[in-house]
């Protein structure tokens, strides 16, 4: 009976860390419970080698992930500060190359192949560029600083670089996850080279409830798990698993198979998501620290939607099946009574809206971009 419940726990354990894998808004609550003064630390350097991966792979996956992609388009490494590069995907057709392009940002332990389903529709009427963001994906992986602020500012300051260096004058920003954050991040900073802010699912706007190891009680061995695996990172648990890890993908995340399945039968997703979050955990470590042990920004943004200029339009997507709140698109509109705030409701998506409901995602966002030039 102990052998049996120790295995269960530790199923559970691998399905809450894996939970996060592909851009989920929310860390296990496994990570809730450990003490907030110890420090997280990155994975022994002798543990990638462990992994079935490399940058040969992942580049191998994500050109799997895009040969359904019938649009015409370019890749390129664009050289920002610091020795960085960011992995840009571009879509421009010579009928709208005038019109103000978008920018898709993706979420946590996302890249821009899962996007596959939505840049031939998107391009149709303007310039798409998909960016991995820095530490994620193709794009270059530095050390963040352990400052959350900091952290913060050399993601915006990396899209800032990114976009001069891109000779882009303005854009629409679309961001999911932690780009729906960015984006947002970026537009305080930035207000003069944003038409129009997309946000998809957003994490990190509410403050953290007081109330939520009370209405979320946590068994006591989930605690204990949390409390032993603390040192690591937020996906430490894939990587743990070498050679098991395709497996495990496969396993625990069927649903991106289903998402995908217009395009792939086969496991072309799985693969793409696994090759992507093996890699050196530099993106999710600055998440890390970006996040409370919950998965709770550490610097909400609602606590800064003042400081965002009001003729920069929002626009924001929800999934009618999603567990994210949708309170905090609410707060916006109100905090935003001057400016334009629209909340969209995409019905039968959850989180990935524009993997679950890619028809409907594509069409509401060309009809928010069509007011832009």
């Amino acid at each position: 009976m102990a052998e049996q419940q120790a295995e269960t726990a530790s199923r559970g354990l691998v399905h809450r860390v894996m939970s996060v894998v592909g851009a989920d808004s929310m860390l296990s609550s496994v990570w809730g419970y450990v003490d907030s003064t110890m420090r997280w630390c990155w994975i022994p350097s002798w543990l990638p080698s462990w992994c079935p991966t490399s940058q040969i792979q992942l580049q191998t996956a994500e050109d799997k992930m895009l040969r359904c992609v019938d649009s015409t388009f370019s890749k390129q490494y664009v050289p920002i500060s610091n020795g960085n590069l960011l992995w840009t995907l571009t879509l421009s057709s010579e009928g709208v190359k005038h019109k103000t392009p978008m920018v898709l940002l993706h979420g946590f332990g996302g890249g821009v192949g899962l996007w596959a389903q939505n840049l031939d529709a998107l391009s149709q009427r303007r310039p798409v560029l998909a960016v991995d963001l820095l530490g994620f994906g193709q794009s270059s992986r530095p050390v963040f600083s352990t400052d959350v602020q900091q952290a913060e500012d050399q993601y915006v300051e990396s899209i800032e670089q990114w976009r001069s260096k891109m000779g882009l004058d303005s854009m629409i920003l679309l961001g999911h996850n932690l780009g729906g954050y960015l984006a947002v991040s970026y537009s305080i900073k930035y207000p003069d080279r944003v038409k129009h802010i997309v946000l998809v699912e957003p994490w990190g706007f509410p403050e953290r409830p007081d109330t939520v190891e009370a209405d979320r009680p946590i068994p006591v061995w989930i605690k204990a798990l949390g409390a032993m695996f603390s040192p690591f990172n937020p996906l430490a648990g894939l990587r743990l698993v070498g050679p098991l890890g395709p497996t495990l993908v496969q396993t625990l995340r069927p649903d991106f198979k289903r998402k995908f399945s217009s395009m792939f039968s086969d496991n072309t997703v799985s693969e793409y998501i696994y090759h992507l979050n093996v890699q050196t955990p530099s993106g999710e470590t600055a998440f890390k620290n970006m996040s409370t042990p919950c998965g709770w920004a550490m610097r909400p943004m609602l606590q800064r939607m003042d400081q965002l200029q009001p003729q920069i339009p929002i626009s924001i997507l929800y999934g009618s099946r999603s567990g994210i709140d949708s309170n905090s698109g609410s707060a916006i509109k109100q905090m935003r009574p001057h400016s334009h705030v629209d909340i969209i409701m995409i019905r039968g998506a959850g989180h990935y809206v524009y993997a679950d409901q890619p028809e409907d995602f594509n069409h509401r966002v060309l009809q928010v971009c069509d007011k832009v030039d």
